[in-house]
Parts: C-alpha cells; structure tokens; sequence
C-alpha cells in the first residue's frame, strides 16, 4: 500500500501544480487591463481547469489516505 500513497502524492502535486497555475493566470488577466467581457471571457475559459486541479487533488488525497489506512 506504500505505492499506493505515493501514487496519492503525486497526484496531488499535480493538482496543486494546476491550481498554481490557474492562479497566476487569472492574475495575468486582471492585470491585463481587459474590459469586463473579455475579463468574464478569459476567466470563464480557466474556471474549468481549477475545477480539475481541485479535483485531481482532491483525488490525490484520497488515496493517500485510503492508502495509509490499507497499510
């Protein structure tokens, strides 16, 4: 079951990666000086890839824990 959380970990570390990244995008398009459809429009296409990052890490813990309590 070792694997298995290091499995966990490394999806979480994806996930997270992905978060970052949205963060930072979103950033950029504020800072970006856009009118507000093109802001909605922009924020609108990076909304779906937070929701997989919070997913794949929320997966990611998931196996940890399953993984610590097999082990």
């Amino acid at each position: 079951m070792e694997a298995l959380v290091w499995i966990g970990a490394a999806i979480t570390v994806a996930g997270f990666a992905g978060i970052v990244w949205t963060i930072i995008a979103v950033s950029r398009a504020r800072r970006a000086g856009l009118d507000d459809a093109a802001l909605r429009a922009r924020l609108q296409r990076i909304m779906p890839m937070n929701v997989g990052a919070l997913f794949l890490s929320f997966l990611g813990l998931m196996l940890v824990v399953v993984g610590i309590i097999l082990a």
